[in-house]
């Protein structure tokens, strides 16, 4: 069971989730890099839309989705893309967003442009 408590603000995070789960999953940093090319890409809404298609699909290999995650940690190399993070990160989540963080941070492995770790939780897991 978990309970939603919204934030007051046009932003897709929730200001409290109160749960009591039997599983929880930490989903550890996240950077996106082309497996073909080893490169990333260059642009904050395509690293942004690729880390949480990636957080999407760990998610699913126990039936979960991305309504599971009650906690997201955001750190970005330079604050100036909040709002263009923002923009795709929110297009993950329904109404029930998960709590979360944004900071910037001094520089990212391979010079990315964000990082996304974030946990979930449920009352069942199922291997796909």
């Amino acid at each position: 069971m978990k309970k939603y408590i919204p934030h007051n603000s046009d932003f897709p995070l929730s200001q409290a989730i109160i749960y009591n789960d039997k599983y929880t999953m930490e989903i550890s940093w996240i950077i996106w890099i082309d497996p073909n090319s080893n490169i990333l890409e260059d642009w904050i809404k395509k690293q942004t839309e690729r880390i949480m298609e990636t957080i999407k699909e760990t998610l699913e290999q126990i039936w979960w989705d991305m309504n599971n995650i009650v906690k997201s940690r955001i750190f970005l190399s330079n604050m100036w893309d909040y709002s263009d993070m923002n923009e795709v990160y929110g297009k993950y989540f329904s109404w029930k967003y998960p709590t979360r963080f944004a900071i910037e941070v001094s520089s990212l492995p391979l010079w990315a442009l964000v990082e996304i770790e974030c946990m979930a939780a449920w009352e069942s897991i199922n291997e796909v």
